[in-house]
């Protein structure tokens, strides 16, 4: 998800833009990481399913939604006060919900 985001951004600052461009950045980005793990048999073993998913493709639907949102918190947050909070906060903020989701997942599935 982030590499997605400084891919896009990196396009922006070269005025390099196409329709569509955050769309298939992304998409690109999840199938060079999905793909090969699904021909290698890793994703789709049926021992391997928490709530009738993949476990890592509902780690990686869980995780980027985390991210995605606290990377939003973090806009959202900078936008009304107008600067950061507190040194890496923007760091902070889209990892912050990765870890909670590991915890609770870590008890969830042990």
């Amino acid at each position: 998800m982030s590499i997605s985001a400084w891919t896009i951004t990196w396009l922006k600052s070269k005025k390099w833009y196409f329709k569509g461009a955050p769309f298939v950045i992304t998409a690109s980005y999840y199938a060079v990481t999905v793909v090969p793990l699904y021909i290698k048999e890793i994703i789709g073993h049926p021992f391997n399913t928490y709530w009738g998913l993949d476990k890592l493709v509902l780690g990686i639907i869980l995780g980027s939604a985390s991210f995605f949102f606290g990377a939003l918190l973090y806009k959202y947050f900078k936008n009304k006060n107008g600067k950061a909070h507190f040194p890496f906060e923007k760091v902070v903020l889209p990892i912050a919900p990765l870890v909670v989701l590991s915890i609770i997942f870590y008890f969830l599935t042990k």
